[in-house]
């Protein structure tokens, strides 16, 4: 069994007599790491290491800022088996996703070191002679960087990369239940050139580790993933020293279905949208609004396909389709949401419980619920499982309406071959992104935000670059007298 330690100013710190936390297999509920239990004076170290090595790091130019990530980027696909298994082992993800995700890792690392020559200030025209306005793009200082579990290898990159080439420091906290990845990634950057301090790692409790990052006045902004109540909760810590945020944050993704959608691709974008990684992605399909006219005909082929598909253990069942839950809260949190559905009318059509194998690991049944009503929970609370509650509607007008009645806003999609409707639903709906005819899945050149509760602030591209920067504006007076 492996035991990590904290990684702070490029040294990892011996555990002695520290409080350690266990890391459990989801597909098997075997401890598989020990990982410690920092302190606040632990994250204190770990900001004093950042915000000590950020003013050095300010200095050095942004391509040799890039020359840094592609040698991580590099050590990352070096060792893309290990990162894929380690994801696997941790998270309960398909050992094909995983393997995936540790590719993007490197991918996004490169991407972000592309930016290097492309982040630019202004020129200001003045309203004074012999006057210049410069607006300076600026690093912001150190990031507190708070991941996730679902995607534990791919949100290092999107906490390091930008960061990084922006001029920025980070100290990243990991989940809890997926820290593994993290202190693997750990490893390679002490192998790396890159300075001491520039990133560290420190693991613990959201309520003592991710309190302490917020609410750190040398920390110049959180960058969070998350649920929407921590997010919550580290706003209203980093609100105390009007420290910058930025979160991403919860998703309850609707699917608009026209009758005129092309039904078989649909079936399938659907299904993948929300089965990804077992339901627990924020921006999967989360609730399908389908017109009634194609009801019937969706719903015989939607249930086919989740019927045929697969619960297995990741690592030894390469032909499942989902591997496990996370924990056993999330399995029971998605029951809870299947039988309060059931209660208010809906109707199971497959699926519908929480599964085992060989007496062990933390499965749930790949789940159709039918007959649902746009007021019950199922359709009003994110689930983040394998589970789809479908409601059907009669006019475009209704399944906007519908869509747009959420408190979050993150993920949508709509399936139609009219282009006049097509237009309508993306200046109507109301969510930071919105696929059509195709599954829900970001790219790195976009710009992954939501609104409502589902965050503050984004991630990707060039604006989720700005993320990362502050505004330096200067006024310079100049004497065209001067004779040269």
């Amino acid at each position: 069994m492996k035991e990590y330690e904290l990684f702070i100013n490029g040294k990892f710190i011996p555990n002695g007599n520290r409080e350690m936390i266990e890391v459990l297999n989801p597909a098997t509920e075997e401890v598989i790491s020990k990982v410690p239990k920092a302190t606040v004076d632990d994250v204190d170290a770990a900001v004093d290491a950042a915000y000590e090595a950020q003013k050095s790091w300010a200095k050095v130019p942004p391509i040799e800022r890039a020359g840094y990530l592609m040698e991580l980027a590099q050590l990352v696909k070096d060792n893309a088996e290990l990162f894929a298994k380690t994801n696997t082992e941790e998270n309960g993800k398909m050992l094909c996703q995983s393997t995936d995700e540790a590719g993007w890792l490197s991918e996004y690392i490169i991407y972000f070191a592309q930016m290097a020559r492309h982040m630019k200030g202004e020129i200001i025209p003045s309203d004074r002679p012999n006057e210049n306005i410069l607006l300076y793009k600026m690093p912001i200082g150190v990031v507190a960087g708070i991941m996730p579990w679902n995607f534990p290898l791919f949100l290092i990159g999107r906490k390091v990369a930008p960061a990084l080439i922006a001029g920025d420091t980070v100290v990243l906290k990991p989940s809890s239940d997926t820290p593994n990845g993290c202190y693997e990634f750990a490893k390679l950057v002490e192998q790396s050139s890159l300075p001491p301090g520039v990133i560290n790692v420190v693991s613990g409790s959201g309520s003592v580790v991710g309190d302490a990052l917020s609410g750190n006045p040398k920390v110049a902004m959180v960058s969070m993933t998350g649920s929407t109540d921590a997010g919550k909760k580290i706003m209203a810590r980093a609100a105390e020293n009007i420290t910058k945020v930025s979160l991403e944050l919860g998703g309850k993704a609707p699917v608009i279905v026209m009758d005129d959608a092309k039904l078989d691709e649909t079936v399938e974008h659907v299904f993948n949208s929300r089965m990804i990684n077992c339901g627990q992605v924020c921006n999967a399909a989360e609730r399908v609004y389908v017109q009634e006219g194609i009801a019937d005909a969706f719903i015989e082929k939607i249930t086919r396909k989740i019927s045929e598909a697969k619960y297995g253990n990741p690592l030894t069942d390469a032909g499942a389709d989902m591997g496990p839950m996370i924990n056993r809260a999330q399995v029971e949190h998605v029951d809870e949401l299947v039988q309060s559905a059931i209660a208010e009318g809906a109707k199971v059509v497959c699926g519908g419980k929480p599964a085992q194998i060989d007496g062990k690991g933390f499965y749930y049944e790949p789940t159709l619920v039918v007959n649902c009503k746009h007021e019950m929970r199922i359709m009003r609370e994110e689930i983040f499982g394998p589970v789809l509650p479908i409601s059907t509607f009669k006019t475009l007008d209704e399944a906007i309406e519908k869509a747009n009645d959420c408190v979050f806003g993150l993920t949508s999609s709509i399936y139609t071959q009219n282009t006049d409707v097509m237009l309508r639903a993306l200046n109507e709906i109301h969510f930071g992104e919105t696929y059509v005819n195709r599954e829900h899945f970001e790219a790195f050149q976009g710009f992954h935000a939501g609104v409502r509760q589902s965050g503050i602030g984004g991630d990707d591209g060039e604006r989720g670059l700005d993320e990362f920067l502050e505004t330096h504006v200067c006024y310079v007076d100049y004497d065209m007298n001067v004779q040269g």
